[in-house]
């Protein structure tokens, strides 16, 4: 890549001398996985749609005129449930909490003042670790589910969530080249859960995915389109990129509106109510 084509909101993309006359707010870190996703779509499915939603966004930013930089982003996720699949690579949550540590203290060392987790796997699960983690920080640590960002009900007619119709559509959006024939692709079915507190909800338990799953989809893609992942990207995107904006001019110190004041005391309300 040329210097010309070089993304300024890019960390890897970025020279020294250009990071050195940056005045950075906000630092994004996007973190995906490696993992199967059923027999059409690359084991780097996660991270290639986390890093292209964070550069997307990042570059409306700029162009509102938010200076945020997007870091590397980390292709490991928890794959705790899926061990006996070969290559899904798993960091154990304290291992991913320690990695997140030791990058949020190296950018509060450097005078940044705010990270912005960009997750794009369900393993992850960033909350507990900021909650440990921000005491002890002054950064401002935050996390966005970018699957989250937009009502995925609003764009596809399949919810499945693995390797269904949404990411099968993203992927035929940003990196056509990566995916196989819908017709390769297997149906994406999921095994029913014995129990019921499990299946409505409000009890929980990591699934063991080839027990749950034998092409290790969940969701039928077959009705993917890169039209579908086009338009649901650009609402993710637009919608990130404004957060991006609005995280870049508030104080972390002040995130907070005043409460409400009223000069309505008890005496005023009991004498209203006779």
């Amino acid at each position: 890549m040329s210097a010309g084509t070089a993304r300024p909101y890019m960390l890897a993309e970025t020279t020294w001398r250009s990071v050195r006359e940056l005045r950075c707010e906000v630092a994004v870190l996007p973190w995906g996985a490696t993992e199967a996703h059923n027999t059409h779509l690359p084991y780097g499915t996660d991270t290639v749609q986390t890093e292209h939603i964070a550069a997307a966004a990042a570059r409306l930013a700029w162009e509102a005129g938010a200076r945020v930089v997007v870091l590397p982003t980390v292709p490991f996720g928890v794959q705790t449930g899926q061990l006996d699949i070969p290559f899904c690579l798993n960091l154990n949550p304290t291992t991913q909490a320690a990695v997140l540590g030791d990058l949020a203290r190296s950018l509060e060392g450097q005078g940044i003042r705010k990270l912005v987790i960009v997750n794009g796997h369900g393993g992850n699960d960033f909350r507990w670790m900021i909650r440990e983690l921000q005491p002890s920080l002054k950064l401002f640590c935050c996390v966005v589910n970018w699957y989250q960002v937009v009502s995925a009900a609003d764009h596809f007619e399949d919810l499945g969530d693995h390797a269904g119709e949404m990411e099968t559509s993203i992927m035929l959006s940003v990196a056509p080249a990566l995916v196989r024939p819908l017709a390769e692709a297997g149906d994406g079915k999921e095994r029913r859960v014995r129990i019921a507190a499990f299946r409505e909800g409000w009890a929980w338990a990591p699934r063991r995915w080839t027990q749950v799953s034998a092409d290790t989809g969940i969701g039928n893609p077959r009705a993917a389109s890169a039209q579908k992942g086009e338009r649901y990207l650009a609402a993710v995107v637009e919608r990130m990129s404004r957060f991006l904006v609005d995280l870049t001019w508030v104080d972390p110190d002040d995130l907070y509106e005043p409460q409400p004041t009223t000069h309505a005391g008890p005496y005023r309300h009991s004498l209203e109510g006779r």
